[in-house]
């Protein structure tokens, strides 16, 4: 159905005035709010990475605004901060770091350069096991996988706006434009392959920072660990439940044992 009404609202571009109301199946749809759907479906195919920046700041910036920040004079702050303050930037982006007083064992990059760390992992996890996570959140970045995570969301976001424009069961959901962006971009899942890069690239960041090269394996290790304990609930699905986390942290182990021989 999604795909259909997508194709339609292109093709009516052609002949409605955008001001039209036409009826399908019973329907009134306003051919303006699909129109506007359809423009946004259009841009998200040819967004570029200046677009890609500006959608990922306008979302961060209503995560920060949805979310408790911990603030510098925090335990959790203060220490990300310590942590953090010689990481300025890469490729070009200005790299910035802030911490959520929620529970979830997570972290995640946009395309921006901000890294969010939760409290949750902040609580469970070592310096330098912090560190390694946030490495592997650079190497998101550094490549295209969160720039093409966001596309992917607004894309969806996009699509969503089209059925609600046919009083379809989308109008059930939020509002925000922003809101349906962050349940888009947080159902992201990276491919094998990009999970595996990241960790490589956690690993050399380990390396060149004077951080525990062990520290991407702990901390997978413990991430798997704590995907089956109490805290199940609490692990981001991005790193407890890959498929290959296991792997992951004995390849990464394989690594750091090979490095300090």
């Amino acid at each position: 159905m999604k795909t259909m009404l997508l194709t339609m609202a292109l093709a009516m571009g052609v002949c409605l005035g955008v001001n039209a109301q036409i009826k399908i199946g019973g329907k009134k749809i306003d051919t303006k709010k699909v129109l506007n759907a359809a423009e946004d479906v259009g841009k998200a195919i040819t967004l570029s990475d200046a677009d890609i920046v500006a959608i990922s700041k306008e979302y961060i910036d209503w995560m920060d605004e949805n979310n408790p920040v911990a603030g510098p004079d925090t335990e959790m702050g203060a220490r990300l901060e310590r942590l953090t303050s010689n990481l300025k930037g890469v490729d070009g982006l200005n790299l910035n770091f802030k911490v959520y007083y929620v529970v979830d064992v997570n972290a995640f990059a946009c395309g921006d350069g901000s890294i969010r760390v939760c409290g949750g992992l902040m609580e469970v996890m070592d310096d330098a096991e912090v560190m390694a996570v946030i490495g592997h959140e650079i190497g998101h970045v550094v490549s295209t996988d969160v720039k093409d995570a966001m596309k992917n969301a607004y894309l969806r976001s996009a699509a969503k706006n089209v059925v609600g424009a046919a009083g379809g069961v989308a109008q059930a959901l939020t509002d925000s434009q922003l809101g349906e962006l962050a349940d888009a971009f947080g159902d992201a899942q990276f491919s094998q392959k990009q999970e595996y890069a990241a960790d490589d690239h956690a690993f050399k960041f380990c390396i060149q920072n004077d951080i525990d090269p062990y520290g991407m394996a702990n901390a997978l290790d413990k991430l798997v660990d704590l995907s089956s304990g109490a805290k199940s609930s609490t692990v981001q699905k991005m790193f407890s439940s890959h498929p290959d986390s296991e792997k992951r942290a004995k390849r990464m182990r394989e690594k750091a044992d090979d490095y300090t021989k």
